[in-house]
């Protein structure tokens, strides 16, 4: 027997997409700023973690909006709502998780060698 929601959450999919999407949009608004004050703080010697605290709040929209679209997206496919809820949940806090420590550790990364150490597009061999 296959199990069909009788309102399939497609709202809540585009609300869920909405709130990533927007967040998104702040953390890089908000990573714009601290990377263009860093050169002119660095006599300063801001820490990076001050910096991440700056997005912090951008980030949980994130995790949530992508939390709330796993989840729904799940349940329209035929997940039963707690078990689209607790695929969807671990999945995305812990891919955010990881991708917020990635980020500490690059911002870290650029405090120590600089914005020239990015440069990917340059051939050290040559």
């Amino acid at each position: 027997m296959y199990y069909f929601p009788l309102q399939p959450p497609y709202f809540l999919l585009l609300v869920g997409f909405l709130i990533a999407l927007t967040s998104g949009l702040a953390l890089s608004g908000t990573l714009k700023v601290i990377m263009q004050k860093w050169p002119s703080d660095r006599a300063e010697n801001i820490k990076p973690r001050s910096s991440l605290k700056q997005l912090l709040v951008p980030f949980i929209g994130i995790t949530g909006g992508t939390c709330l679209f796993l989840s729904s997206g799940l349940e329209i496919f035929g997940f039963p709502s707690f078990l689209a809820l607790a695929v969807g949940l671990p999945i995305s806090l812990f891919t955010c998780l990881l991708v917020w420590l990635q980020l500490g550790s690059m911002m870290i990364f650029i405090e120590r060698e600089g914005m020239q150490s990015l440069d990917l597009d340059s051939d050290p061999m040559a």
